[in-house]
């Protein structure tokens, strides 16, 4: 059995009671973004990105909005110091674009980050140091003032440095393990480090908070961020910023909770990728703002190419569930989803109110460039009548009656099962034709002629034939001119069934002028029969569609 008892709580909650943010029901506005998938995304993959791909997911970054990008720990490997250097060196950074850099709190490691840095116009200095209770205790053996020290040292470098440098480059500090250090301890260190700092309006500081290891339920992370933008000196010029990893897989719960908590700022990755379970993912995070209808200020309009060239780069597939970016994730196969979701988008088509609540699909899939009939409604042995139905007309302008949806339904129910597979619109739609278009056996006409009687009367001559059998013409009456060829017919060869469904409309797709009928029938067992067939004339159309119907065992 497994060894639960081994285990326990290793988070601290704050000292006094922090639960404002509950009060709030939904984030007002999108935080400050900072990518950081070319350094903790970077070095979480299995083969790093090489020079030339990491200058192309730069770029791809920019592309999709972000104004703040971590690019690289400069002293950590020759290739990250020349990577940084490309970018300054061929002026790659865009004016708008700050890039951010991290580097531990050692003097020679600073040294070499700020030598990385000659000739950047804006940027970010990121410096960090392990504050937990389990790293002091276990990894640098120091106590919390010895810890305390390391991080304003640290921070009186970066000011030092810049200073000689003679630029104005931001600072951020992070108390690493955040997640697992006492929250008073936590406040000590950050406000000492802004007493070095003394951050003003038009030069704030960044204190970031990261979830380094998820280690509590969400709304515990929450509360440790509200004390802290609680009890932060010079709050007013400090943007609180998160950095929420996933191994508890709550880390877009974390981020959403800690700005509700007071937090300005995420650092994050596309679709999640980083070390363990990962980095907290933008993508969702951006997009469920985009969804309660906040901008993100993110530019995920065409997903498809983003999930595309992330692949390419990093080698890392995206699972075909993952929130708004999977292959499948805006997929129905279920009869009862489909159908709703056909109902909802009709419903749209004839409402003035235009906002968004079609059910089962969060948002429209167009606006990340997604479409109906490829990505929503997916035919397999699960489907039903509306998914059908909502592919034929979307696809090829069919229209069926409700019943016949309903038999089309179960020919497609039947084919995919029988084949194991997903059924696309074209299979669907040689389904359709296979079985409810030009079924010509038994029963043939070869012609008809109609002769107006009184009191709206038809009388049609019909010339048919039934199996084996020769044509011969058959005359008789009825309330119109379908109902006079299905009375000839009845007449003619002992049929037995009645009219019940007759629908008919133009093909607007078509390249012609093209009509197409429905007929439905009812056979003395009860059971319905159905056919349908296109034809420029919609008399035409209508007999083939009842021959058809006939003819359907």
């Amino acid at each position: 059995m497994m060894n639960y008892k081994k285990y326990m709580k290793q988070y601290y909650m704050p000292p006094v009671e922090c639960n404002d943010w509950v009060k709030k029901d939904s984030i007002d506005k999108a935080p400050v973004w900072c990518s950081v998938d070319l350094r903790d995304g970077n070095q979480a993959l299995v083969i790093p990105m090489d020079l030339d791909t990491k200058i192309e997911y730069f770029k791809m970054l920019c592309q999709v909005g972000f104004k703040e990008i971590e690019v690289a720990f400069p002293a950590a490997s020759e290739t990250e110091f020349v990577f940084l250097r490309r970018l300054i060196e061929e002026d790659l950074i865009p004016d708008d674009v700050t890039v951010q850099v991290l580097t531990q709190a050692r003097e020679h490691i600073i040294k070499r980050t700020f030598e990385a840095l000659k000739g950047c116009k804006n940027a970010i200095v990121h410096v960090y140091n392990s504050t937990s209770f389990a790293q002091r205790q276990q990894v640098f053996k120091k106590d919390k003032e010895e810890i305390k020290k390391i991080a304003v040292d640290g921070a009186k470098l970066l000011q030092r440095l810049t200073d000689e440098a003679g630029e104005k480059y931001r600072f951020e500090y992070s108390p690493e393990s955040f997640t697992g250090t006492e929250p008073e301890f936590a406040l000590e260190v950050c406000n000492a480090v802004l007493d070095v700092w003394k951050p003003t309006p038009d030069r704030k500081a960044i204190i970031n908070l990261p979830s380094t290891v998820e280690l509590s339920m969400p709304h515990v992370y929450a509360s440790q961020i509200e004390y802290m933008s609680k009890n932060l000196k010079y709050r007013d010029n400090v943007v609180l910023s998160l950095h929420p990893h996933n191994d508890r897989g709550c880390g877009v719960s974390d981020a959403e909770m800690g700005i509700l908590a007071g937090a300005d700022r995420v650092e994050g990755t596309l679709f999640g990728n980083g070390e363990r379970t990962g980095n907290v993912d933008i993508v969702t995070l951006a997009m469920n703002m985009y969804m309660q209808g906040i901008d993100p200020k993110m530019n995920f309009n065409d997903m498809k190419d983003i999930c595309e060239r992330f692949e390419e780069y990093t080698d890392m597939p995206i699972d075909p569930r993952k929130p708004y970016c999977g292959k499948l994730v805006f997929a129905a196969f279920s009869g009862s989803h489909q159908d709703a979701i056909a109902k909802g988008m009709h419903f749209r088509e004839h409402t003035e109110d235009k906002r968004w609540t079609v059910p089962y699909l969060p948002i429209d899939p167009t606006d990340i460039g997604r479409n109906y009939d490829k990505d929503v409604i997916r035919i397999n042995s699960q489907s039903g009548k509306g998914g059908v139905g909502y592919v034929l007309e979307t696809n090829y302008d069919l229209i069926l009656p409700k019943k016949m949806r309903e038999a089309m339904g179960y020919a497609a129910k039947d084919l995919s099962d029988h084949l194991h597979k997903e059924l696309r619109p074209d299979e669907i739609y040689s389904l359709f034709k296979e079985k409810f278009e030009d079924v010509t056996e038994p029963l043939a006409v070869n012609g008809v002629h109609f002769t107006q009687l009184d009191q709206g009367r038809i009388k049609a001559s019909v010339n048919s034939k039934y199996g084996d059998g020769d044509f011969f013409v058959t005359e008789a009456e009825g309330n119109g001119r379908l109902d006079a060829v299905s009375n000839a017919l009845k007449k003619a060869h002992d049929l037995n069934y009645q009219l019940t469904t007759y629908q008919e409309h133009a093909l607007s797709k078509s390249s012609s002028s093209n009509a197409i009928a429905y007929v439905g029938i009812a056979k003395p067992d009860g059971k319905l029969s159905w056919g349908a067939a296109v034809d420029p004339d919609i008399i035409r159309a209508s007999i083939d569609a009842l021959v058809t119907a006939i003819n359907n065992r």
